[in-house]
């Protein structure tokens, strides 16, 4: 038998060498995030282990699981740990070592393995660590199969099998960049500014982007998991300061950064200026809708409202749907729905064939920007930037918010703003055109100025974002309307930045 876990053990004491320790709340709605130490010790992660492994028996998927870990200092324990109770649960794992996890879901198709569990915290500060998990490629768990796990998990209900296996793949990322570099060269030389923040990516960006004949100039992608310079999240602004500062410096034509786990991208044009992914998927959508007429898409509903109002991908016919943020939303939408890729805002990006596998990978979404820049020949970056009708956007803001609150706070604001709606209040000044309460709310008035408040799925935090079509101040009197609303609830806590 194995312990049922406890919430919480104090540090340095025999009870927390020998029980184990998981926090509730770092079950998260589509993969799983705890601070290691003082969230969950190693023994807790056995125990997710062995929690997997019954649930993926319940699920009735074959018992073959493919991992890997991130590139932090305690990453490859964790993982041993998680391997320990995949296997005690009678999972025969295939470990592919120090990955992207782009290339755990690859691995999932390339070694023909139904399940996945790549430990990562992605772009979540230093301390934190996580399990991304899915047991039906390519897709990854939902809200159903988290809250069974974490039922599983926190029960102690852990059907320890035997019988398990562990076998380390010799050299997988080499197969991984094979695979998707195997592809026609690049035939307009770009000079890329490849950024890593010093984390995973690193280790295999630059070779990849040199292999489909990009100039590659390396930012900080030499591996540090202390991550000296800045955290390697491509909506974090010190990365992309140090992308705009890089283009500047060495006259490249575009910076492409990575995030912690690769699973993302983010862009900055040749004039230094970020781009935030949901214009970068707009720039996309517009090029693959012209090669396939009537071209369906996701974008998130943190996404600018171009995806629905663009002239050009009205005059293809494109389609786009908006729904929920997040990877495993995402990724199962675009799938449910037949959709040829996805575009989530924090850089997730999803492609359906002929260009992808269906789940999101910071590589293959930065050889989509390249491959658009190939198709326009003397168009820069920023042309096609500009190209774009004007709108004003913030970047995504993360009040703090306990994730015990943050869930019941969203409810309350979008009971707040359909009320509003029903009485015909206003909001910034003017009616509610539009409510979207798939994913938190989403608030747009008679101009098109729009406006977004969801939890967070994998911090404590609460999630804002505003757009205007008109103005920088339309766009700012939105925020203070949101503001406003979230200033009543006293557990809303300061933004990690503002406009």
């Amino acid at each position: 038998m194995f312990p049922k876990p406890k919430p919480s053990l104090k540090p340095n004491t025999y009870a927390y060498e020998s029980e184990p320790m998981v926090k509730p709340t770092g079950f998260r709605e589509y993969d799983a995030r705890w601070l290691f130490g003082s969230e969950i010790n190693l023994m807790g992660v056995q125990a997710l282990g062995l929690g997997l492994g019954t649930l993926i028996g319940e699920l009735g998927a074959k018992p073959e699981l493919v991992t890997g870990h991130d590139f932090r200092s305690y990453s490859a324990s964790i993982k041993m740990a998680l391997v320990d109770g995949l296997i005690a649960a009678g999972c025969t794992v295939r470990d592919i070592g120090l990955a992207l996890t782009p290339m755990a879901y690859f691995a999932q198709f390339a070694l023909d393995i139904p399940c996945v569990a790549m430990v990562t915290a992605s772009h979540n500060d230093n301390g934190w660590t996580g399990v991304k998990m899915g047991a039906n490629r390519p897709l990854t768990f939902g809200p159903e199969e988290m809250i069974r796990l974490k039922d599983i998990v926190l029960d102690g209900r852990f059907k320890a099998k035997g019988g398990g296996g562990y076998q380390f793949i010799e050299n997988f990322p080499a197969r991984y960049i094979a695979d998707i570099t195997d592809r026609p060269k690049l035939r307009r030389r770009l000079k890329v500014v490849c950024a890593c923040g010093n984390g995973t990516a690193g280790a295999f960006a630059p070779q990849a982007l040199q292999k489909i004949g990009c100039e590659v100039v390396p930012l900080d992608c030499e591996l540090d998991h202390t991550f000296p310079k800045y955290n390697p999240n491509t909506e974090d602004l010190k990365m992309l300061h140090a992308m705009r500062d890089a283009v500047l410096e060495s006259g490249a034509d575009i910076a492409l950064g990575f995030d912690g786990d690769g699973d993302r991208c983010g862009v900055v044009d040749n004039e230094g200026e970020e781009i935030f992914a949901d214009k970068v998927g707009v720039m996309l959508a517009r090029d693959i809708s012209a090669k396939h007429k009537d071209a369906l898409f996701v974008a998130d509903v943190k996404s600018t409202g171009l995806f629905a109002t663009d002239p050009m991908l009205i005059a293809n016919g494109a389609k786009t749907d908006y729904w929920k943020t997040g990877h495993s939303y995402m990724k199962r939408r675009v799938n449910e729905i037949g959709a040829i890729a996805g575009f989530e805002k924090s850089g997730h990006f999803f492609f359906n064939p002929p260009f992808g596998r269906g789940y999101d990978d910071g590589l293959n979404f930065a050889f989509a920007v390249c491959d658009m820049l190939d198709r326009n020949p003397g168009k820069s970056m920023a042309d096609l930037k500009n190209a774009l009708p004007k709108t004003w956007s913030s970047p995504t803001m993360s009040p703090h918010c306990p994730d015990e609150t943050k869930y019941a706070i969203v409810e309350e604001v979008v009971k707040h703003f359909e009320t509003e709606k029903k009485k015909g209040g206003k909001v910034a000044g003017q009616a509610i055109r539009n409510l979207v309460t798939v994913n938190g709310v989403r608030v747009t008035v008679e101009d098109g100025t729009w406006g977004l408040v969801r939890a967070s799925s994998n911090k404590p935090e609460l999630v804002v974002v505003v757009e205007s079509p008109v103005s920088q101040a339309r766009m700012r009197e939105m925020f203070r309307a949101l503001d406003a609303v979230l200033r009543t609830h006293k557990e809303v806590g300061e933004y990690n930045q503002t406009i």
